[in-house]
């Protein structure tokens, strides 16, 4: 069974655990610009809202690289980015329509969620339960979609 990570925007404080968690995990130090999850901030709404890499099943990253530098591991469904076979070209940065893969200017190659080998830093490390790593087939799109959509009109409905 495959498992996803699935955010709930509506937990997130901004707190930025899951930020350092990941860049820890990666490059053993705290430090968000390393980290692949990010938290935007919506100061006015007073939302935050953590993204990555949602592990396409038609990855058009994996589909433009000219190396083949991005390959799926079968364990986890992770698109996983091969620092020997990544030349740093970006294709795969404007290929992907979420802006979820990111260049390294210390290494020179592209850095993208591989979801930890299967255990996942920011899930591990959310005090809400923002992010969670779920069955696959359990995450919620349409609810995720629905919440983005949300205007200050529902929401001050809703309180």
């Amino acid at each position: 069974m495959l498992r996803s990570l699935y955010i709930s925007p509506d937990k997130c404080t901004g707190c930025l655990q899951c930020e350092m968690a990941c860049s820890y995990e990666h490059e053993g130090n705290f430090n968000p610009a390393k980290s692949r999850i990010k938290v935007f901030t919506f100061h006015a709404e007073g939302r935050f809202v953590p993204y990555t890499c949602t592990q396409c099943d038609e990855a058009w990253c994996m589909s433009a690289c000219p190396t083949e530098a991005i390959t799926l591991d079968a364990a986890t469904g992770a698109k996983m980015v091969n620092d020997g076979l990544c030349v740093g070209c970006k294709v795969c940065t404007i290929a992907c329509p979420f802006g979820t893969i990111n260049y390294n200017t210390v290494t020179g190659k592209v850095m993208k969620c591989d979801l930890c080998g299967g255990d996942p830093a920011c899930a591990k490390a959310c005090p809400t339960q923002a992010i969670t790593y779920i069955d696959a087939e359990s995450t919620g799109y349409d609810k995720m979609r629905a919440w983005a959509s949300r205007t200050d009109t529902q929401t001050a409905a809703q309180a």
